[in-house]
């Protein structure tokens, strides 16, 4: 999976480092900057989702399509699409472009809308990648839970970089008897729930 990326997929992974790197340093506004996770997560996370069992992928917080790329990788491994929603819409310009670019549409599908709006219509998760605004997370971890398969996988970002912040859904995650948790010290923090 990542011995043969694309180098459509690892051009545009590089341009958005490299954006990444100037957004942290130039004073971009909060809301428009990327904070993307860096590259060791996007290789954690494709091989969680590689070794999800079947059922549906879900991104919610799709900033400018990095984190998806890495998704993507797993999604063509084993046959399957990710479906990854973004509500900003300076982000969402810039994954449509990172899709169209790096030529993933088939595996990606993108809405471009408010993630608590768009989980209803969402069941049968095999796995899903959280990375949204920090008072989503609470929400997101309830709705999203019971929509998991049995083995699903929920992989929440900054669990150690924001642990004050997420506190309280990082508790109910490590007590809640319906999955298996744990942090995972890779980039800013991995929360990983196995559901039961």
């Amino acid at each position: 999976m990542f011995r043969d990326i694309p180098q459509r997929i690892l051009e545009r992974m590089h341009e958005l480092e490299a954006l990444d790197r100037r957004d942290r340093s130039d004073g971009t506004d909060r809301l428009e900057r990327l904070r993307q996770v860096p590259p060791e997560t996007g290789r954690f996370i494709a091989l969680l989702a590689a070794t999800a069992p079947p059922g549906r992928y879900v991104e919610l917080g799709t900033s400018a399509g990095y984190s998806t790329l890495w998704l993507a990788l797993a999604c063509r491994l084993v046959g399957r699409r990710i479906t990854t929603i973004e509500l900003l819409e300076g982000k969402a310009r810039l994954a449509r472009q990172t899709f169209e670019m790096a030529g993933v549409g088939d595996v990606v599908d993108f809405i471009h809308g408010d993630i608590l709006k768009h989980l209803d219509g969402l069941h049968d998760l095999s796995f899903c990648f959280l990375d949204a605004d920090k008072e989503l997370y609470g929400p997101c971890y309830e709705a999203i839970v019971p929509r998991l398969v049995p083995g699903g996988i929920l992989v929440a970002d900054n669990a150690i970089s924001h642990e004050a912040t997420l506190r309280p859904m990082l508790e109910r995650a490590l007590a809640d008897d319906r999955v298996d948790a744990l942090v995972v010290p890779i980039g800013k923090g991995e929360l990983v729930c196995r559901k039961q």
